[in-house]
């Protein structure tokens, strides 16, 4: 049988002549156009298999998250320090609209409780420079423009963008923002007034502690409304695993818990005030009728210079909410999530509902957990919970003028509570990588202590820089022979083994034999990390194989920089050490290498011909990408001499490297010589690097 090492081993594909790929790229740019404004809007791929039953389950899923967006979009527009009508105008356009755009059934989008807090502090920091824009105008310039980001990025199919934000970025301002939600609705639940909110979370819970002597008969409707919504919450849920078969009259049940408590508390307070003309409890009051507020927003150009500033925050946070939490629906009821496209969706609404007076608007995990359970089958359903949300603007202004705000402030505690992760997840980070546990902390504490945009832009710079780090400083190990099997098969012995690293966990590894070396990177080679890589490699060689004379005795020899006092003594140490004869990589973790990568592999062989006074052997194995091959035999490491031409090749990227045309058998054989250190596994290379010895 031959032996392995005489096959050729490079990806030998047929180049296209670049005119002729310009040529066929021209030719079907027109297929291109069409498939991408297709593409743009999903609901032409399903829409006419629609059908009575996806109807029925459409319209009940519709008209149950309309009965929960209402009363919780009032509330999350108090939070945005706007009137709660305008909750209602970014809830009916959000779930109008997205159904066109959509890749996620069960996503809703609308007022979420972090995007109103940060719309809120965003705009109180807005108002302390100039007050001259009203709230509402500001909000509905962040709908603008957040919009136009995320429908561009959209555009351009960059939805990968939203895989830079780490889990645990997420988390943290997830859970710090729920944090600062419950803490500045307290005051509103107990009926205290003059506490301002809009301050840091730190200092909002101190000077509620402190006026807590202040609270008035609010805090019953809003103490008891809470009772009532946790009551109903858990009371459902024991029941319904209690009567199996009446679990879906229990569902319905638990999520109208909302809804309920706003009739029953607006009830009540209608009662409270009968022959009063000043009400002894917060009420919302007036709430305008219809779409008073309808109108392009403002493009003034100071208010575009002041908001610039804090658009990469709430972009941030209204892409990376929607996105992850579209993606885990997604992965919960088995279909597929476009990230690009959900960006249009997003970008879409906002853009489309700042000309209807809404705020910016994301998915709301709440709600879309609340669609899914209530058997959603497409999209369209959010059509019905938009007529549901028209048909309270146009029908139940007046009664909306007694909801108690502290009824309001129940219901937005209820719900940011969920949001906050619990023991068990931040256990799990703290025991599967500590770093991501610190990215989750800073995230909490720099919301709780100053603003959700500073604890994301912390938290987000310190899971970058771990990155960075990671690739500056990887992994690099020196491997060894490990048996893992034998077995006797027709009178041969067998043998089986792994390859691992030369450490304490594999104390029975045989080392290498001497004169050969072998070494794993965990990490592609790139101009962060190959300083830190040809230094180690070359420390290593030095500190395990022998110079090319014994030294020790010619002082003059001595190099410059060394400083240590047993020069001498370590010459002589050194001499003893095996000569090195051949190196082997394994590249099976390296996907990329850029100029410097390569740069630093010419040093490498350049600085050990220097130290051993011989021409070394490199082998690679499990080279998997067709660039990196062809590099390496560009710059001559596939050939069994390495040439002259290894110097500073000055290659700006593997794209600019000619490729290895195959035309004829002297020219394969030619290239077979050139590519004879290359091999197809780390068996192979050891055994050509050993010649069969180990």
């Amino acid at each position: 049988m031959a032996d392995m090492a005489d096959y050729p081993y490079i990806f030998e594909t047929k180049r296209t002549h670049p005119k002729e790929k310009a040529s066929q790229i021209i030719r079907e740019i027109p297929k291109f156009s069409a498939q991408y404004i297709k593409s743009l809007f999903p609901i032409f791929s399903w829409i006419h298999y629609y059908n009575l039953t996806w109807l029925i389950s459409d319209v009940i899923a519709g008209l149950t998250v309309g009965l929960v967006v209402i009363p919780q979009s009032m509330g999350y527009a108090k939070i945005a320090t706007l009137p709660v009508e305008y909750g209602l105008y970014s809830s009916f356009v959000g779930v109008a609209l997205y159904c066109f755009f959509a890749t996620s059934k069960d996503i809703t989008i609308g007022p979420t409780a972090v995007v109103s807090l940060l719309t809120g502090q965003t705009i109180n920091s807005i108002l302390k420079v100039t007050t001259k824009y009203t709230n509402t105008t500001i909000a509905s310039t962040f709908s603008l423009l957040t919009g136009l980001i995320a429908l561009t990025l959209g555009l351009l199919r960059l939805g990968f963008v939203v895989d830079f934000i780490p889990a645990p970025v997420v988390a943290g301002f997830t859970t710090g923002s729920a944090i600062n939600i419950a803490v500045g609705q307290i005051a509103g639940l107990l009926g205290i007034p003059g506490i301002d909110n809009k301050q840091a979370t730190y200092l909002v819970l101190g000077n509620t502690l402190r006026a807590m002597g202040q609270t008035k008969d609010d805090a019953i409707l809003g103490l008891i409304g809470l009772f009532f919504l946790y009551t109903i919450k858990y009371g459902c849920s024991y029941l319904s695993h209690r009567y199996p078969n009446k679990e879906k009259i229990f569902f319905f049940l638990g999520i109208s818990r909302n809804c309920l408590l706003v009739i029953i508390s607006t009830f009540i307070a209608y009662l409270v005030n009968i022959g009063r003309t000043t009400s002894p409890i917060s009420i919302l009051k007036n709430v305008p009728s219809g779409f008073d507020h309808i109108g392009s927003p403002n493009l003034d150009s100071e208010l575009l210079s002041i908001v610039a500033g804090y658009l990469p925050g709430i972009s941030v946070v209204l892409i990376l909410e929607h996105v992850a939490i579209a993606r885990s629906f997604g992965r919960m009821n088995d279909y597929k999530i476009v990230a690009s496209q959900e960006l249009i969706a997003i970008g879409a609404t906002n853009a489309i509902g700042s000309f209807f007076g809404a705020y910016p608007s994301t998915g709301s995990f709440s709600r879309s957990a609340i669609k899914a359970k209530s058997g959603v089958r497409t999209p369209l359903d959010g059509i019905f919970t938009a007529a549901l949300v028209i048909l309270s603007l146009y029908v139940l202004t007046p009664v909306f003028y007694y909801i108690p705000s502290a009824t309001l402030s129940a219901i937005i505690i209820h719900a940011v509570l969920n949001l906050i992760s619990g023991p068990a997840y931040i256990k799990q980070l703290w025991k599967i990588q500590f770093w991501d546990f610190i990215v989750f902390v800073l995230g909490v504490v720099f919301n709780f202590f100053f603003t959700v945009e500073i604890g994301i832009y912390v938290s987000t710079g310190f899971a970058l820089a771990l990155l960075l780090i990671r690739l500056a400083r990887p992994r690099f190990v020196a491997l060894g022979r490990l048996e893992v099997a034998s077995s006797n098969n027709n009178g041969d012995n067998s043998k089986q083994f792994a390859y691992v690293p030369l450490c304490p966990m594999f104390q029975t590894a045989q080392s290498p034999p001497d004169g050969v070396l072998i070494f794993r990177f965990d990490e592609s080679l790139t101009y962060p990390n190959s300083s830190y890589v040809e230094d180690q490699i070359v420390n290593y060689v030095k500190s395990n194989t022998r110079r090319s004379a014994n030294i020790a005795e010619k002082v003059g020899d001595r190099p410059w920089n060394d400083a240590s006092d047993d020069y001498k003594n370590k010459a002589v140490e050194n001499s003893k050490l095996p000569k090195l004869n051949a190196i082997v990589f394994d590249f099976s973790a390296v996907s990329t290498i850029d100029s410097t990568g390569i740069q630093a592999l010419v040093d490498i062989k350049k600085n050990l011909d220097r130290y051993t006074g011989d021409v070394i052997e490199y082998h690679f194995a499990n080279i998997l990408n067709e660039k990196i091959q062809r590099t390496l035999i560009v710059v001559g490491f596939g050939e069994p001499k390495q040439k002259n031409f290894l110097i500073d090749v000055g290659i700006q990227s593997t794209s600019d490297i000619t490729p290895v045309e195959i035309e004829t058998p002297k020219e394969a054989v030619e290239n077979t010589v050139r590519k004879k250190y290359l091999h197809l596994s780390l068996q192979e290379a050891i055994t050509a690097a050993t010649n069969g010895a180990w």
